[in-house]
Parts: C-alpha cells; sequence; structure tokens
C-alpha cells in the first residue's frame, strides 16, 4: 500500500513539476514576445525623431491610469500592447514628414493621418486581439468627435484609446521636435488640461494632472540602467543613423535644383553633405577646354584650391576627370605641393548623364579620414549634382550670351542699354558727367571684299580688345552691330575727347594693316555728354551717331 502511495506522489510531483515548467516556459515565452514586441517599437519611434524615454513614459503612464479607472486585466492588458504598438502605422508615412522641421502642409498631414488606421490593418493581419486593434485605430480620435479616422467622440472612443492619446499628446509636448523645442512639464500639463472636455476624456485628464508628478519619477526608475560602455553601433543607433541619412539626402536632392546660380548651387550642396561627409575643405571643378577650373571652394587653403587648374589627365582631380573613377584618400600633395596642411582626399566625377560635367573633392586634415561608406554617400548623389550643375553653367551660359557679342566678347547692344541707363542713374544722383562715344570703321567694306569676311571678323575681334586695353576699368566698351562700337566713359574730361578719338583712329589703322597688309582702315567718332547733350540713353546715343556720321561724310568730301 505504501509503495502505491510513493508512486501516487511522485505521479503528482512529476505533473506539478512538468506543470511548472510549462507555465515557466510560457511565461518566459510571454516575456520575450513582449520584448521583441518592445523593440520592434523602439525601432518604429527611432524612425521618427522621439526616443526610448517616449515609449517607456507612454508605458508607465498609461498602465497607472488604466489601473486606477478600474480596467480590467483584459483591457490592461490590450492596453500594454497598444501603448507598445500605437504608432506601427508610420511605417507607410514617408519619414521626411515626420521629421521637417516646419509646420506640415494640409497635404502633409492628410499622410500623417493614415497611420492609425494602417496600424490597427497591421495587428488584424498579425493576429492581435480586436481590443487591441481598436486602441490603436482610435488613438487619435478626440472627445469632441473631431479626431481621426472615424470622427468617434465621448465614450465611443476606447477607453484604452483615451488614455494613450492624452499622455501621448503631453509626451509630445515635454518632448523636442525638429519645429520647436521641448516645453517644460508643467507648461505641458496646463496645454494638455486645456483641451479637456474638447480633445481628451475629462476623467483621464483629471488623474493625469493629479498624478503626474509621481508618473515620472516611475518613469524614470523603470528605465534600464545604460552599461558604462555603450554598444559602438547598437540596433537603435544604426536605425537612427539610416534616418538621418535618408532624411538628409531627401533633403539634399529636394532643394539642389532651386538655383540657377552656379555659386548657389554648389554652396547649398557643400552646406548639406558636410552633415554627412564630414571634410575640411572643397573644391568644385568644372572641365573646360581640357582643364579643371574651380568655380566653387570653402574651407583650409581655399585660395590655393582656387588657383589650381588642372589639365585633364593630371593630379587626384584630373585622373579622376581622365578615368571618371573616384578616388578614396588620396595624397592632395599629388594635386600640389603646397597642399601640405591636407592630409587625404575623397574625389568623385561629377556627370550629365554620360557627359563629365567636372570632380568634386573633399579634403580633411587627417589622414585617411573617409571611407568607404562616405564615397557610397557621395556617389548616391553626385549623379543629381551634376545634373543640377550641368543646367546652372547651362543657364548661365545663355544669360551671358544674352548680353554679350558672340564675336569679339564685349557687351552687346542689350547690355550696353542696361550699363548706360544704371550710369545715367548714378549721374543724376552724384551730378558727374558722362561721355558717350560712337565710333564705326571707314573702309571695313573693303576689308571684306579683298580680304574676306573671315580676316573682317578677325579685325573686329582685334579691335575690340585693343580698344579695351586702351579704356579705364570702368569703362564700358560695347559692339552694336556690324563695324560699329560704342564706349561709355564716366567722369571723362571732355579737353581729353579729341585725344582719345585720335587714339582709337590710330588703333584701327594699325589693326587694319596687321591684318589685311595695307592701311584700308579708318575710324569715325561722334561724342555727346551727359548732361549737355541729352539726359536718357537714346538722346545720348542718337546725338552721337549725328556727330559720328556728320564726322564721316566729311572725309569723304
Amino acid at each position: 500500500m505504501s509503495l502505491w502511495i510513493l508512486v501516487a506522489a511522485a505521479a503528482l510531483a512529476l505533473s506539478a513539476l512538468v506543470v511548472f515548467r510549462v507555465k515557466f516556459s510560457m511565461k518566459r515565452m510571454a516575456e520575450r514576445h513582449l520584448s521583441t514586441l518592445e523593440a520592434f517599437a523602439l525601432a518604429i519611434e527611432v524612425r521618427g525623431d522621439a526616443t526610448e524615454f517616449h515609449l517607456r513614459r507612454l508605458q508607465v503612464y498609461s498602465m497607472e491610469i488604466g489601473r486606477r479607472m478600474g480596467l480590467s486585466r483584459e483591457e490592461l492588458s490590450a492596453l500594454r500592447t497598444a501603448a507598445i504598438l500605437h504608432d506601427i502605422g508610420k511605417l507607410a508615412v514617408p519619414g521626411h514628414i515626420f521629421s521637417k522641421p516646419a509646420r506640415l502642409t494640409p497635404e502633409e498631414f492628410e499622410k500623417v493621418q493614415i497611420h492609425p488606421a494602417v496600424g490597427a490593418q497591421i495587428l488584424e493581419q498579425a493576429g492581435f486581439p480586436a481590443a487591441v486593434c481598436g486602441i490603436v485605430r482610435a488613438h487619435h480620435e478626440k472627445w469632441d468627435g473631431t479626431g481621426y479616422p472615424d470622427k468617434l467622440a465621448g465614450e465611443d472612443i476606447p477607453i484604452g484609446a483615451r488614455i494613450i492619446a492624452a499622455v501621448d499628446s503631453l509626451d509630445a509636448l515635454a518632448s523636442a521636435r525638429p519645429h520647436r523645442g521641448a516645453l517644460p512639464l508643467p507648461q505641458a500639463l496646463e496645454l494638455v488640461g486645456a483641451e479637456s472636455g474638447r480633445a481628451f476624456d475629462p476623467q483621464v485628464v483629471k488623474i493625469l494632472l493629479g498624478k503626474a508628478a509621481d508618473l515620472e519619477q516611475c518613469t524614470a526608475a523603470d528605465a534600464p540602467a545604460q552599461p558604462a560602455v555603450p554598444p559602438a553601433a547598437g540596433f537603435l543607433e544604426r536605425i537612427a543613423a539610416a534616418r538621418h541619412e535618408a532624411q538628409r539626402l531627401y533633403e539634399l536632392t529636394r532643394d539642389l535644383g532651386n538655383s540657377l546660380r552656379v555659386p548657389d548651387t554648389l554652396s547649398l550642396f557643400c552646406s548639406r553633405i558636410q552633415d554627412l561627409v564630414p571634410y575640411d575643405a572643397v573644391s568644385v571643378s568644372l572641365a573646360e577646354g581640357g582643364l579643371l577650373k574651380p568655380c566653387f571652394v570653402s574651407g583650409e587653403s581655399s585660395r590655393l584650391l582656387a588657383s589650381l587648374e588642372t589639365p585633364l589627365g593630371q593630379g587626384l582631380s584630373g585622373w579622376v576627370a581622365a578615368h571618371q573613377q573616384p578616388i578614396v584618400n588620396g595624397d592632395p600633395a599629388v594635386e600640389a605641393a603646397r597642399l601640405t596642411s591636407l592630409r587625404s582626399a575623397l574625389i568623385v566625377p561629377l556627370r550629365d548623364g554620360e557627359n563629365l560635367v567636372g570632380v568634386l573633392a573633399l579634403y580633411s586634415l587627417e589622414r585617411n579620414a573617409f571611407r568607404r561608406d562616405h564615397l557610397r554617400l557621395l556617389e548616391t548623389v553626385s549623379g543629381k549634382l551634376g545634373m543640377a550643375l550641368a543646367n546652372a553653367v547651362a543657364h548661365r551660359n545663355v544669360q551671358q550670351s544674352a548680353a554679350t557679342d558672340g564675336l569679339t566678347g564685349l557687351p552687346n547692344a542689350r547690355s550696353l542699354f542696361v550699363h548706360l541707363d544704371r550710369e545715367l542713374a548714378r549721374c543724376g544722383r552724384s551730378g558727374n558727367g558722362l561721355s558717350v562715344l560712337v565710333c564705326d570703321l571707314d573702309g571695313f567694306k573693303q576689308v571684306n571684299d579683298r580680304h574676306g569676311h573671315l580676316a573682317g571678323n578677325e579685325v573686329l575681334r582685334l579691335l575690340a580688345g585693343r580698344i579695351k586695353t586702351e579704356c579705364r576699368d570702368y569703362d564700358c566698351v560695347a559692339r552694336m552691330g556690324g563695324d560699329e562700337f560704342v564706349l561709355v566713359l564716366p567722369d571723362y574730361p571732355h579737353g581729353n575727347i579729341s585725344e582719345k578719338i585720335e587714339s582709337l583712329s590710330r588703333i584701327a589703322a594699325e589693326v587694319g594693316s596687321e591684318v589685311c597688309g595695307e592701311g584700308l582702315l579708318q575710324l569715325s567718332a561722334g561724342c555727346a555728354s551727359f548732361p549737355e547733350d541729352g539726359r536718357d540713353a537714346d538722346q545720348l546715343l542718337a546725338t552721337a551717331d549725328q556727330r559720328m556720321y556728320r564726322e564721316k561724310r566729311s572725309k569723304d568730301s
């Protein structure tokens, strides 16, 4: 009999042990399941601009308020899970919207409003209880019925959603966001209290205001201790870094095409890229006529970098341009022996499709400062920069051609009128004088007839350069068209005008003999002065033109 008792006792003990181990295993599994959810939720929060403390505050506050409101065990369990996963629907909202450092547009806010419904759908598909899905869907509803997505009001909103809504709003106010700083907790509580009966359940707000200090202490006490030496790159840090990179690249590529001015385009790019690829100096060079010519430099040794014009194939930048391949941690001394302070260079080609536009060179004071990851980032945006730079250069060239004579490089008639109007306005304010000379070549038709139009073009090019050299830096020399030139001479002494005309006539004769080998050219000129001969550009040019033709006719007679 005692043997059977011993066997029965052993069986009961074994059964108890099995039940204990099953329960212990189920508890461990549930704990692991919850830990997995928390890690997943943290990853979602870090994708935005929230922090781990946000999720912990939401859990502690919500659970304590739920207990004080008499929620059942099942309701508290659903509340805890929903508090962890309430923002899972943010996976469907572009990250740059949450990180925008300004007020959202109506279209952006409309995109944000999808996340509660999307979150509920995700959790339904994953088999979560209906109570959890309902809380997640309704956590942006408002007590007065003006929330989203279903415009629920009052007690039609699940109690768990009412709790999360108030606590989530408090934490948002008390935390820093891209468009504003964090508010002190008392001020954040005051703002939440002001929305009692409108946005939030009055009973929830009453408990929240009364117990906020205790709840904040519990939240801090519940936070896990940080390791003395944090891991080099935990999963949260990696996710945050990826979000930061995506946001900066989005901003950079979005803004690159906003300006068609070369300096503006490059200044914007270089300031933005430094946040992703730290550097001490930067140089952007354009490929023009077999050379790389710097068009933007900044930072250490910028004067020296600005003076470098590198033939394609020579130096680091020239090699990159010739082979259209990047260089990582090249020695800047190869670029120029005087670049002694800079120790490493990261250089990539800039292309507009298949065409080389130039090169981007980043320099550091440290050796081996650049990583392959930095190269990856530059190559990600170099195509966009190449196209933006090509567009800016094309725009600049169009502007220059619209104001410049293509043959001589002098300002054209359109540019002349703009300049003359500006100078006349200045003279009108200062009371200073101004002289306008209209010059025409005598015998130019003979040059074209005897020696051809190529010789005529050469005469015009040489004459334009010689006249420009003969004038002061602030004088304007323009080609009106054909063989006619105009000089705008601010504050030029009237007594010296005849001497200036004689000098121009001598230059014209010399150029004609140099190109044609015979003395075919002379120059006729007429002068008009401000304010004596006119007060606007048309009057002055017409008067000078009449005097020039009067002189030309006197020579013919």
